[in-house]
Order: structure tokens, then C-alpha cells, then sequence
């Protein structure tokens, strides 16, 4: 089972994103409308992928993740960003970002994020 947290003040351009993940069995799916709700989450609940969006209205996609990464430095992170990829990759170095999203992510962005998180997955398992 995967369990992934969207961190998101506004659902709808993720409803597409959402639904396509829900149709995956192996997908458990939470929200949080904010920064700091998804932060208390996860003091909580163990996850395998948060995904941020870019603005969450108490702080920017990028300054949850720097805050994460400071509490959980293990956990994989998606970022929604309209920047070109060079720049979001520049903006987000060091911070071991699993993947950018577009600002409304669709069922083929939650496809390929969700065979890139098995793959990792798989390459973290212990070799019998």
C-alpha cells in the first residue's frame, strides 16, 4: 500500500490527479488544505509521497518542503511548479525532490509519479 498526502488549499485542478490515483487499489490517498495541517499529518502517520502544491496559503510549495525535509529527510516529495524544469531544478536542489508536477496534474502525471515511487520502492528493498 502506498500512502500519499495532497497538500493543496484548493482541490479542483487536482481532481483529475486525485481520481486516477483513487482507481489504484495500492493507493491510500489523504488532504490538507495547509502547510502546517499536513506538517501535524505526518508527525502522526508514516507516508511514502507527499505531494505539495506550489502556493498552500500559510506558506509556498517550497518552504513546506524545506521544513519537511528538515523534520523527515526520507520522505519523497512531488512539487507542483510552472517554472521550466532547469529553473525548478536550480530552486529546488538539495532538497531531493522525487518529481515536478504541472499546476494541474492529470491521470498521467499520477501514473508516471506512482511508477517512479514503485521503482524506488523496489530499488530500496532488501536483496534476499
Amino acid at each position: 500500500m502506498i500512502k500519499l498526502l495532497l497538500v493543496t488549499p484548493d482541490k479542483g485542478p487536482f481532481n483529475e490527479f486525485a481520481l486516477a490515483l483513487a482507481h489504484n487499489d495500492d493507493v491510500e490517498l489523504s488532504w490538507a488544505e495547509s502547510g502546517q495541517r499536513a506538517l501535524d499529518m505526518l508527525s502522526n502517520t508514516p507516508l511514502d509521497l507527499v505531494v505539495v502544491d506550489e502556493k498552500l496559503g500559510d506558506m509556498t510549495g517550497m518552504e513546506f518542503i524545506e521544513t519537511l525535509v528538515s523534520v523527515n529527510p526520507m520522505i519523497n516529495c512531488a512539487a507542483v511548479s510552472p517554472l521550466p524544469s532547469d529553473e525548478f531544478h536550480e530552486d529546488s536542489e538539495g532538497l531531493g525532490i522525487l518529481a515536478q508536477l504541472p499546476v494541474q496534474p492529470g491521470a498521467n502525471d499520477a501514473e508516471n509519479l506512482l511508477k517512479l515511487l514503485n521503482h524506488l520502492k523496489k530499488l530500496l528493498q532488501p536483496k534476499t
